[in-house]
């Protein structure tokens, strides 16, 4: 399913928790879903939202591929992102577990922003992350290893597991230094629109904490209860236009 451009510039200025808190008001799927856990970390964390579409592929590195090149499906990959509607994050799971050594370093990172990805995610380790950050692609992992070993790609395109998220290829991921998380396209380009007031609604309650003022419980409870006011708003304007 293709996305409008429009819609990914817009979702990119805003960080992932407001995407999360914006999508919450769909009541579209659990709060305790849809989303990667704690083993998924942003390398680049002072890096802009990452956002675009997921490319998927499995890895290995503890024992030699039974034949064939040990990247010989990166051709595959990149082929893939024509496909997607949209810019590709390509999402690895290692099979391997533990990890045993890095699922990317320079070369493939540098192959994939070449051929238009935005970033990447592994639930295995990174390596040249200065050179790979000097690219400025985003890169999130479970942990950092120096070596490739055995490196192989498993298959493309199929569903994948990582950071306790089954990954679909063509899945609307938004990632940045929190976190994360998967954003029902049906539903993307509403939750950009929503999202600056969200972030206006929340601002209530941080100008009154933040001010100069004296603060009083009271005080407090006058802005929670206007925040929460319009966010009941907003919410019942976004679930009739779903």
């Amino acid at each position: 399913m293709a996305i409008a451009a429009e819609t990914l510039r817009r979702l990119a200025e805003f960080d992932t928790p407001t995407i999360c808190n914006v999508i919450e008001l769909f009541d579209v799927r659990p709060r305790n879903s849809g989303y990667m856990d704690a083993s998924i970390k942003s390398n680049f964390p002072e890096m802009p939202p990452m956002v675009g579409l997921a490319c998927t592929a499995s890895f290995r590195s503890s024992a030699p591929p039974a034949g064939g090149d040990a990247y010989g499906s990166l051709e595959q990959q990149v082929e893939l992102f024509d496909k997607l509607g949209g810019p590709a994050v390509v999402v690895f799971q290692d099979i391997d577990d533990p990890p045993v050594a890095a699922t990317f370093g320079e070369v493939m990172c540098s192959t994939y922003k070449g051929f238009g990805s935005v970033g990447l995610i592994t639930s295995g380790g990174g390596r040249d992350l200065l050179q790979v950050k000097a690219l400025d692609y985003p890169v999130f992992t479970g942990s950092t290893i120096c070596a490739h070993a055995y490196c192989h790609i498993l298959h493309v395109g199929m569903p994948v597991h990582v950071g306790g998220l089954v990954v679909n290829t063509g899945d609307l991921l938004h990632g940045d230094a929190n976190g994360v998380t998967n954003l029902p396209l049906d539903i993307a380009a509403a939750v950009a629109d929503a999202s600056q007031e969200f972030v206006d609604a929340e601002k209530i309650v941080l100008d009154y904490v933040n001010g100069s003022g004296s603060k009083t419980p009271s005080g407090l409870a006058a802005a929670r209860k206007e925040y929460s006011a319009v966010v009941a708003k907003l919410t019942e304007r976004v679930r009739k236009g779903s």
